[in-house]
């Protein structure tokens, strides 16, 4: 795809042919560049990680902000967030109920270096300006800004099958493979399914009330099950279609669930 078509396809003006307004040749539109933790599983740890890439770059004077984070209640995720500033979110109303989402126009405005997004696979609530957050995110690197985002494997459309066939419950918040393929870096972010089950029995995860369903439905009796099943076939599938590709500066999918997990490339990024 040409520059041209590119630019078009976002719904933005491409220049005159001349490139020129009034003699003087613009500047070219700088494109944000986009970092993604892909997390394993729920719960490894891939919002703290982005929150505390956020303080890393925060510390080296760049201008970051939270545009959308969702703690869960997880108290840990939340005394990440001191220190950031956070965006206020819109509110939309759906069905005589109130919800809030990412404010574009909001971020736009205030146009950081860099926007901190959480959950990239999110479907947005019916009245927003767009359908899904990776379609926000979209806009947002459109106009300059660069991106650290979040989002679990098991939510890329080609690995939806192998999530069905495991869990037997159909994944309805999917994205294209082809946003993980673009991002400029991708992180991986994962633990063994033994961590993962002492960080659900601490209740690290989810509330005191759902550990007990969730210890159940992810592993059964001293092996793990679902968990270990689920990093096999998703490490399968990926190194035989080779998606997403893992981009400069990343962690290798090749890791998952192994004793390499976490090992990281050099990031020549600021």
């Amino acid at each position: 795809m040409t520059e041209t078509t590119s630019v078009q396809a976002r719904g933005i003006a491409a220049p005159a042919p001349s490139g020129r307004v009034g003699g003087v040749v613009p500047p070219r539109q700088h494109r944000g560049q986009l970092r993604i933790y892909l997390g394993a599983a729920a719960g490894v740890g891939k919002t703290f990680a982005m929150l505390r890439e956020g303080h890393r770059r925060l510390s080296r004077g760049t201008d970051v902000v939270v545009a959308f984070v969702e703690t869960h209640g997880r108290q840990h995720t939340a005394d990440q967030m001191a220190g950031l500033e956070v965006l206020p979110r819109a509110k939309i109303t759906y069905r005589d109920a109130a919800f809030d989402e990412m404010d574009i126009d909001g971020v736009l405005a205030r146009h950081p270096q860099v926007a901190l997004v959480d959950e990239l696979a999110h479907t947005n609530v019916p009245g927003s300006r767009n359908e899904k957050r990776w379609q926000d995110v979209e806009e947002l690197l459109a106009a300059g800004i660069d991106v650290i985002t979040t989002v679990n494997i098991q939510h890329l459309e080609s690995l939806n099958d192998v999530v069905m066939k495991i869990t037997g419950v159909p994944q309805r918040e999917t994205m294209p493979d082809a946003i993980v393929r673009a991002a400029d870096q991708v992180e991986l972010v994962d633990m063994t399914p033994e961590a993962l089950r002492r960080r659900m029995a601490h209740g690290n995860i989810y509330p005191a009330e759902k550990v007990d369903a969730a210890l159940t439905n992810y592993f059964r009796g001293r092996q793990p099950g679902r968990a270990a099943r689920a990093r096999a076939a998703l490490a399968g599938r990926q190194g035989r279609q080779r998606a997403p590709a893992v981009p400069r500066g990343s962690r290798h999918p090749r890791h998952l669930g192994g004793a390499g997990a976490g090992r990281r490339c050099p990031d020549r990024r600021p």
